[in-house]
């Protein structure tokens, strides 16, 4: 184990503990194919999964473990028109497991999203059995102060030029409060704590991951 996946570790530990405070589940994990591994493991067999936008859930691979196994997956992707997906979008609020990662996520255990039409945001919130986060160690922040500041300058600038959207921090990499139409940044919701004990659960992974 390097330097680094030591610091990882002993960071996640210590985030753990704060998730436990606020009603969520935490788990380390040292590497991607770690983290695919705790996923399945959490998902029961035959039950419906959705999952929101994410470079990050792209990244471990976790998409092709779903789509190869005993799961009824509601994928936006597989929408043949506008009124399919809005239709999927509105039945992965009543899915058993809903996958997505954080934007960032403090050092106290609370997690902080930005979003612009708001469908993951809103799972998040109300809706699906088990929520399940993943995210790299590199989306950890000191604070709320902090994590709002990467999700401004950091992830919503990748995003945006991902996503092609027409936005002046696709163009500077920065905030400017934009309020133009492309904007991917509507709703900001901090979540300090779980209402219902272990919904939310988060595999903190000791790599780089997503924006």
């Amino acid at each position: 184990m390097t330097i680094k996946k030591d610091y990882y570790k002993i960071k996640a530990e210590n985030i753990i503990k704060n998730f436990k405070k606020r009603n969520i589940e935490g788990f380390y994990v040292e590497n991607s194919k770690a983290a695919r591994e705790k996923i399945l493991d959490l998902i029961q067999e035959n039950s419906s999964v959705s999952w929101g936008g994410s470079m990050t859930l792209d990244e471990i691979g976790i998409f092709s473990d779903l789509k190869t196994g005993n799961y009824n997956l509601l994928d936006r992707a597989t929408a043949q028109n506008s009124t399919e997906k809005e239709k999927i979008y509105h039945q992965a609020l009543s899915a058993e497991y809903y996958l997505m990662s954080s934007n960032a996520i403090t050092q106290s255990g609370k997690l902080v999203n930005v979003d612009g039409n708001g469908n993951r945001l809103a799972a998040l919130i109300y809706g699906p059995k088990n929520v399940i986060i993943v995210a790299g160690m590199n989306k950890v922040t000191a604070d709320e102060e902090s994590a709002v500041k990467r999700v401004r300058n950091q992830a919503a600038p990748a995003n945006s030029v991902r996503l092609d959207q027409k936005t002046p921090c696709a163009k500077t990499g920065h905030c400017s409060s934009c309020q133009i139409e492309d904007t991917i940044c509507c709703q900001t919701v901090i979540t300090r704590r779980s209402r219902h004990k272990g919904r939310i659960k988060v595999i903190l992974v000791g790599e780089e991951l997503g924006f």
